[in-house]
């Protein structure tokens, strides 16, 4: 697909046309980072389809609070696997795996981009077939949790979950218990029978932006009051009737923050401040993990693109 291209900037023409126009592209990076409108321009110049590679973006019930490409944007070239899965329907890793695979099978060149480090991984490195966890090992869980603390989970796990995991996470640790509890086995030895990636990095063109504090704060913060300007009220209002902290789109940064506000229990300024310091942190914890997982990948900082 081609298109007007006399807006793009030459940087970005420049990184572009030295791309190979057969091979897939993945494009990773944190919120606010640009790593849509790179998506974009290389679909637009080079051809190919923008494939969803963010875990809230699939939701179909928060359209602007979680960036989605808008249907101008998705007018421009093709997009794949966004607003797709209704909001209280689980949605996985391998569900994303599975509606990823017939893309890489034929077609337009896959162009995959987003937020989710996870995602990226097991389409790069595998993921292991790991039994669904039933509701009430989780349950048990969840009381041990709150009974006792996370040291308990972690005492329950080997050094090589213990060292594969982020022990600081509570959900990481939960599911590594989790695991074991259901199925006997310790997360890293499912991990260690993990069948071959989708799509192995040597394979692919990698990117993945670099976005320092400094610069991506302000974006953060101005990206955030224009979602309120341009309809993510109005989505909380629709939304307000059937909200539940419990539902898979409930993950949305702001989602809670906005409901509350419709529902008259904060006022605006206070959604607003701590939506944008949630984002913040999400942020930051995105640029650690890849940082730490995603070393080989070819690194770029968003003014590379201007």
């Amino acid at each position: 697909m081609t298109g007007d291209h006399s807006q793009v900037p030459d940087g970005l023409r420049a990184r572009i046309d030295r791309l190979d126009p057969e091979r897939p592209v993945l494009i990773a990076g944190p919120t606010a980072s640009g790593k849509s409108a790179f998506a974009l321009a290389i679909a637009e110049r080079q051809g190919g389809i923008v494939v969803n590679a963010d875990a809230i973006q699939v939701f179909s019930d928060w359209r602007v609070l979680t960036a989605r490409p808008d249907t101008a944007e998705e007018a421009r070239a093709p997009h794949a696997l966004y607003g797709h899965i209704p909001g209280d329907q689980a949605y996985s890793v391998g569900h994303w795996l599975r509606e990823v695979a017939p893309l890489l099978q034929g077609g337009p060149r896959p162009i995959i981009v987003g937020g989710t480090g996870l995602y990226f991984t097991a389409l790069t490195e595998g993921l292991a077939d790991i039994p669904p966890t039933p509701p009430e090992v989780r349950a048990q869980g969840q009381d041990l949790l709150r009974q006792e603390g996370l040291q308990a989970m972690i005492a329950a796990l080997d050094g090589a979950t213990q060292s594969r995991i982020d022990l600081q996470n509570p959900a990481r640790v939960a599911r590594a218990w989790e695991v074991l509890q259901a199925t006997g086995r310790q997360i890293a030895a499912w991990q260690d029978d993990t069948p071959p990636p989708l799509l192995p990095l040597d394979r692919a063109q990698p990117f993945v932006l670099d976005a320092p504090k400094d610069w991506l704060t302000p974006r953060i913060d101005q990206r955030f009051d224009k979602m309120v300007e341009t309809g993510a009220l109005d989505e909380a209002r629709r939304n307000a009737p059937t909200w539940h902290p419990g539902l898979p789109s409930a993950k949305a940064i702001g989602a809670q923050e906005l409901i509350r506000y419709v529902q008259g229990e904060v006022t605006l300024e206070y959604a607003c401040e701590r939506a944008t310091i949630l984002t913040r942190q999400f942020a930051k914890r995105q640029r650690t993990w890849f940082r730490a997982r995603m070393s080989a990948w070819d690194t770029l900082t968003p003014w590379e693109l201007i």
